[in-house]
């Protein structure tokens, strides 16, 4: 894949604005927050802003030209985060905006920067791990280029979409502001659409078993991790292209309930074989891939650099998250 623009032409603007587009759902929030903590100006940009919001929020449809391109302006940085969610049934109707809400919002903010007379120094596009290929074997890091689908896995389209998003970061040129696409795994925290207050409710509801076979491998990172690697790439200014987002020690599905069901205080939980998933998925109007796709991904780049993950475990994680409240 395309690494994208390496150059910087322009000086540093130290602690400047950041540009959270899409910044209203679960990992804006968490960015807006960390960088608010430490003094960072924010701008989000949403469909619904709230006049009365901080950090303030723009307008934007995620496609058009707007007034939102003033913010870009002059930015240290921006970050896409804009994305229709995926936990839903892919219908011709999802599939259709789950592909253009990525693709679209990746051009209309390249387009903005390549047109900006002083443009951003960095922009980081949302991405997923997903792109890696199903495996039970050795995990992938950014330098595996196994990105085929696999039917048991039913990932053929999740996959399309994950390339289609990065072809489209790479597609405008930005020769002064650098691109790293932010290959994310999943993300634990409180927040709304956070899978672990899910996963704690399932427990203690007595359905914390393994899911599937339970085998397949699921890769994360905690938020407060997620938040701290993004700041620690605004820190690498000769980084280009792909950054995985995953905690240094994926875990089974197996392992996964075991550790959520100890936390829930949960003594037992009923597996949930895959074709009783399927049932599942259905009436809660998901995908299975989203359980039964085996994701090892670990970051390569943030272990050659020397970041040190405050949560490196997931049971260090779901300790922590169990400890900040009752998920």
């Amino acid at each position: 894949m395309d690494s994208g623009s390496s150059a910087i032409s322009h000086p540093p603007r130290a602690n400047g604005r950041i540009v959270l587009a899409g910044g209203k759902g679960f990992l804006g929030r968490l960015l807006a927050h960390h960088f608010g903590s430490a003094g960072r100006a924010c701008v989000i940009l949403t469909r619904r802003p709230d006049s009365a919001a901080h950090p303030r929020e723009v307008y934007w449809d995620g496609h058009s030209a707007g007034e939102w391109i003033r913010e870009i302006e002059d930015a240290d940085a921006v970050i896409n985060l804009t994305g229709r969610t995926v936990d839903c049934r892919y219908t011709e109707k999802n599939r259709r905006e789950i592909l253009e809400s990525r693709v679209n919002s990746t051009l209309a903010i390249g387009g903005a920067i390549a047109n900006c007379r002083c443009p951003p120094r960095h922009w980081f596009n949302a991405s997923t791990a997903t792109v890696y290929q199903h495996t039970r074997g050795r995990p992938y890091d950014e330098y595996a280029q196994e990105f085929s689908a696999t039917p048991e896995a039913k990932d053929a389209f999740s996959v399309s979409v994950g390339l289609a998003w990065e072809e489209a970061l790479h597609r405008i040129s930005t020769p002064s502001t650098r691109k790293i696409a932010l290959r994310t795994t999943m993300v634990l925290g409180h927040g709304r659409n956070s899978v672990f207050p899910v996963l704690m409710r399932l427990a203690r509801w007595g359905l914390g078993g393994a899911q599937g076979g339970g085998d397949q491998f699921v890769s994360w990172i905690h938020g407060t991790d997620f938040c701290r690697a993004v700041e620690f790439l605004l820190g690498k200014t000769d980084w280009v292209g792909p950054v995985n987002l995953a905690a240094p020690e994926p875990l089974t599905n197996a392992e996964m309930m075991k550790i959520i069901r100890n936390a829930a205080g949960a003594p037992f939980g009923l597996p949930a074989p895959e074709p009783l998933l399927e049932i599942g998925a259905f009436f809660m109007r998901t995908e299975t891939e989203l359980i039964l796709k085996s994701r090892r991904v670990i970051s390569a780049k943030l272990r050659e650099a020397g970041f040190r993950f405050q949560f490196p475990t997931f049971a260090e994680a779901v300790k922590d998250l169990a400890r900040q409240g009752s998920g």
